[in-house]
């Protein structure tokens, strides 16, 4: 998810200074609400678990796609397997697939180096630099903040001016702050503003529940609203707290503040949410956990580092976010 939401504002670079060019994004349909109001661009779906799995399916996509498109050119942002497949059965006249830098990327977790990597969003940028249309990036404009509806406002109807939100979850335990800490984090920052927690799956939903149930001026959104409507709560917030994960990017993507909380995973990897100043980005003590980055994606780590995340003091972060607001 992550991934998705950093190709949105290079996307929006991208269509503001190229204003002829109409672009397909081609992409799992529950990404689709990411892309909505940039210029020019529509989004394919792909059924990739249904119709279009498999090597076969793939070739149905690609029919799907030759069928109403003449393509002058493929820019492939995820270079995988999968892609690389597609792109035989595709008709185009240029074809550019993303250098992910993965040698350098294992410099970095093997110890070998320990320097900023060029980011996600400029390797974005380098596949359309190919494609004959540099981006400048220096300048990102954003979507205005989303208009509420109804149930969005009931849910975080709060008597206090600043909204933030806060996602707790990632996909391994190297890359969360211990929850026990969160729980301090939530429960001082909820005496002054209103928190919204995000986050997916019926054990998180339950977690965070149970924390809004215990804290004054704290709501839960998760499994509550449509993607849709999360984003358009997100557009409001005056800051997100999020880990090494795709709510700090979705954030991001729309302008917001955002905070990361970073553990067994470093930005020099490349993976920081875009526009943010470095020092939005809390980083777990090296002096007592030198392997890190001990991976990219925080899957793998040596025995002991996986609450290195929890060197970082509950009230660096809350007062991170207060100096912002």
């Amino acid at each position: 998810m992550g991934d998705v939401a950093m190709t949105v504002p290079v996307l929006r670079a991208l269509t503001h200074q190229y204003p002829e060019l109409k672009i397909t994004v081609l992409t799992r349909a529950f990404f689709k609400p990411f892309f909505r109001g940039l210029n020019n661009v529509t989004v394919f779906s792909a059924d990739l678990k249904g119709k279009h799995k498999g090597v076969y399916g793939l070739y149905k996509l690609a029919r799907e796609l030759n069928k109403d498109n003449q393509f002058y050119a493929i820019a492939d942002l995820h270079c995988v397997l999968r892609s690389k497949i597609l792109k035989f059965f595709l008709r185009y006249k240029h074809f550019i697939s993303i250098n992910k830098g993965r040698k350098e990327k294992r410099f970095l977790t093997d110890g070998n180096v320990f320097t900023q990597l060029k980011t996600t969003h400029q390797r974005y940028t380098d596949v359309f630099n190919e494609l004959g249309y540099p981006i400048d990036l220096s300048k990102p404009t954003f979507p205005e903040k989303a208009v509420l509806n109804e149930k969005t406002k009931y849910l975080i109807e709060s008597n206090h001016k600043n909204l933030i939100g806060i996602a707790p979850f990632a996909a391994h335990e190297g890359k969360m702050y211990p929850l026990n800490l969160m729980k301090e984090v939530i429960k001082t920052l909820s005496k002054n503003y209103k928190v919204v927690l995000f986050g997916g799956g019926v054990k998180e939903a339950q977690i965070l529940n149970d924390i809004e149930n215990k804290y004054n001026n704290v709501v839960s959104v998760a499994n509550k609203l449509a993607l849709d409507e999360e984003l358009d709560i997100i557009s409001n917030l005056d800051v997100m707290l999020s880990m090494d994960s795709g709510n700090g990017h979705l954030a991001a993507m729309l302008g917001v503040k955002v905070v990361t909380i970073w553990g067994v995973t470093h930005p020099f990897a490349g993976f920081a949410p875009f526009n943010q100043p470095k020092d939005y980005a809390l980083l777990a003590n090296r002096n007592k956990f030198p392997k890190i980055p001990t991976s990219i994606y925080g899957n793998k780590y040596p025995e002991g580092y996986e609450h290195a995340s929890g060197s970082i003091k509950p009230e660096t972060i809350v007062n991170k976010i207060k100096s912002i607001i």
